[in-house]
């Protein structure tokens, strides 16, 4: 399978949504896309609500951007992360260097209970 990617902005940030496999054929492509992104120095959210898997090599891509992001002082959101794909993030240990839009969400909520 292939993966397709999607820039968009707004006001706030910028969104790729990426729809396909992250894997050896494709997380170059990947990197190639977010890279820039990350020099802009906008927030980055990446939707990965339409990736069906994720391979060691996109693992290592997404190292990669979290990585330059953290140099470059810019946040990374991953959001509409599916089962599959969060089960192999959370088992390597790749999900503790990312926020995800659910703890965004939560976080969110929480700030917003306690200014009542």
């Amino acid at each position: 399978m292939t993966l397709s990617l999607k820039e968009r902005r707004n006001k706030a940030s910028t969104v790729l949504v990426a729809t396909g496999e992250i894997n050896s054929e494709t997380s170059g492509a990947m990197l190639q896309s977010l890279l820039p992104l990350v020099r802009e120095g906008r927030p980055l959210r990446i939707d990965l609500t339409a990736v069906t898997y994720v391979s060691s090599a996109g693992l290592r891509t997404l190292l990669v951007v979290y990585r330059e992001a953290q140099h470059a002082g810019v946040s990374v959101t991953l959001y509409g992360v599916s089962e599959e794909v969060r089960f192999v993030m959370s088992a390597t240990g790749f999900l503790d260097f990312f926020e995800t839009g659910e703890a965004a969400a939560a976080e969110a909520k929480v700030k917003a209970g306690n200014a009542r």
